[in-house]
């Protein structure tokens, strides 16, 4: 047996307890005649003394040469601590060692293994099992475990089946690159990882099973950020004789048991608005609500006064920024800066700040009067010692980067506070989205998404206008789940194929295996995925999520610590029957 208990549970009630315990050297404190260990496993840490009147001369010895993450065992007695440590589980005992092995030696780890490290990101990365090591990483994966099994425990109790897809399947059309995997046995064909398990979990449906849920890897190989990996993990349900109202039901049902059972939090019914009133009053399909600064657009007020930029502007709009009153010059500058960043893009700001005596400030003094910008502050909610930040130009252009400022200025004022958890419903999606580049409109969601049965007709007339059963729930400004109703008969998917731009023989050859299903009574259905990965990062209070990842590639794709992707040798290439060009 290599140890009788952990490094995290014991306390005075085990005093005059034999125990052996094993983990590894936090660190070791040596003075001379005594010498402390603290010894570190995954619960805890506890304090070992070797004590040269009380210790065995070998076991003394031996206990000099313990280096940092030293792997031993020992078997001793739990005796009280003289200097107790109340910010430790274990801080009123201590073990005076009888017997010490050293199970393994270990080189000086390349960073300290504490809470706050002298690691680098890109060290950590690569000597990413050490970094799991320290409390934050540990706890981070623990964190998601426990999530995780809450949302089983919830689904299961609702007759929700969990039920595992292939990750060998077709590569199919769905928005974003897939990656590919050459087939040795099929020379010249491929398979492709799933970006997510979407016509299975349709078919599942169709094959009667009901309720499905699966916690699964997806696969997209895209341009990564803080918040996106090649591989990461969707909590992906599908139900069948629903209608959205049943899925939005059940999926805040979910969301507000995590809320509860993690977070302690008590949330009530969420809010739900239009993708139409989302663009217009945040400028993008995720807010942020945990906070104000709703659009106003100003056009009415802002235009034909003989300020060419706004006359010449499709939409003028601004924000109203609590308390921004106070900024200096030099805080606007910086934020003026900020806005024409070509991140954002925004040639420029205009400002009005309200005064404590009702009156307003301007960087427009020259066109505008009292009397218009006090119809600035009414349509903005500006408040006297408020400042009213107002940007212009082509209306989706603009909304965009009137939204990152909205986020920007919240951010440094601390209104993003990551203890408070404001929940929403995003409904009402476009169900196309014309791309420029292609000359044609494609899939907002996916092509099997239902249209809403009162928006057919402008399929043929306005198809911009056709809106989606489709449906998004966001948590502080971040979207953490999606989904909607499908469509489940074979003539309104040809249709929808139709619309996307698909042949009668390219949709046969990318999707006929649905398409024939969908003539074997297919059952009406709907779903939705979160975002596990995101979903636990801002439950764990974090904006990115890498470390709720046990193994996570870095920006580039990659992952160092064992690094790959790697080349493959000629052999291999040889079976795969693939020639590398340039070769």
């Amino acid at each position: 047996m290599y140890r009788s208990h952990n490094c995290g549970e014991l306390n005075a009630s085990h005093i005059n307890t034999e125990v052996t315990l094993a983990g590894w050297v936090q660190k070791s404190r040596d003075k001379g005649f005594m010498n402390w260990v603290d010894l570190r496993d995954r619960y805890g840490i506890t304090q070992l003394i070797f004590d040269e009147g009380r210790s065995e001369t070998s076991v003394f010895e031996l206990a000099k040469t313990l280096g940092r993450e030293f792997v031993i065992q020992v078997k001793g007695t739990v005796i009280e601590r003289e200097a107790k440590n109340k910010n430790m589980a274990t801080g009123e005992i201590e073990i005076l060692v009888t017997e010490l092995t050293i199970l393994n030696a270990s080189l000086t780890p390349p960073f300290t293994i504490e809470d706050e490290t002298d690691g680098g990101e890109d060290i950590r990365m690569k000597y990413r099992y050490l970094d799991i090591r320290r409390n934050p990483v540990k706890n981070s994966l623990m964190f998601r475990h426990k999530v995780a099994m809450e949302v089983r425990k919830y689904l299961s109790d609702l007759d929700f089946c969990e039920v595992e897809t292939p990750y060998l399947i077709k590569s199919t059309p769905e928005g974003a690159r897939d990656f590919v995997v050459p087939s040795r046995m099929n020379v010249g064909q491929f398979y492709a990882l799933p970006q997510s398990p979407q016509t299975f979990k349709q078919l599942l449906m169709v094959g009667g099973m009901d309720k499905y849920f699966q916690i699964v890897k997806c696969f997209r190989d895209e341009d990564l950020r803080a918040d996106r990996q090649p591989e990461f993990t969707q909590i992906d349900c599908e139900m069948a004789f629903v209608e959205q109202e049943d899925i939005l039901n059940i999926f805040e049902g979910l969301t507000r048991h995590l809320l509860k059972e993690i977070k302690g939090i008590e949330v009530d019914k969420f809010p739900r608005i239009t993708y139409e009133h989302a663009m217009k009053t945040y400028g993008n399909d995720k807010p942020d609500i945990r906070f104000g600064m709703e659009f106003g657009e100003l056009n009415e007020f802002a235009q034909h006064k003989e300020f060419p930029v706004f006359n010449a502007a499709e939409l003028v709009v601004g924000i109203a920024v609590p308390g921004a009153g106070s900024y200096t010059r030099k805080e606007i500058d910086a934020l003026i800066d900020w806005v024409k960043r070509p991140q954002v893009g925004a040639s420029g700001m205009v400002y009005a700040k309200c005064n404590e005596d009702g009156t307003y400030k301007s960087s427009v003094d020259k066109f505008y009067d009292q009397e218009d910008l006090n119809n600035w502050a009414k349509i903005t909610g500006a408040k006297p010692g408020d400042m009213i930040f107002v940007l212009s130009g082509p209306a989706d252009k603009t909304r965009a980067q009137l939204s990152a400022l909205r986020m920007e200025v919240a951010t440094r004022l601390g209104l993003r506070n990551p203890a408070v958890f404001a929940p929403l419903w995003v409904v009402d999606f476009p169900l196309l989205e014309f791309d420029e580049e292609s000359g044609r409109y494609h899939a907002m969601h996916h092509p099997f998404t239902s249209p809403k049965p009162e928006d057919m007709h402008l399929l043929e007339t306005n198809p911009g206008k056709v809106r989606a059963n489709a449906y998004d729930m966001v948590l502080n400004g971040n979207e953490i789940g999606g989904g909607s109703i499908r469509i489940h008969d074979k003539a309104t998917q040809q249709l929808m194929f139709k619309y996307l731009g698909f042949t009668e023989e390219d949709a046969k050859a990318q999707f006929g295996f649905l398409m024939d299903a969908f003539q074997f009574g297919a059952p009406p259905h709907g779903g939705l995925a979160f975002g596990l990965d995101r979903l636990v990062a801002i439950l764990g209070g974090q904006e990115t999520i890498r470390d709720f990842i046990a193994f996570p590639k870095n920006n580039s794709g990659r992952d160092v610590m064992i690094d790959a992707p790697a080349a493959i040798d000629e052999t291999q290439l040889r079976e795969l029957n693939i020639m590398l060009s340039g070769k």
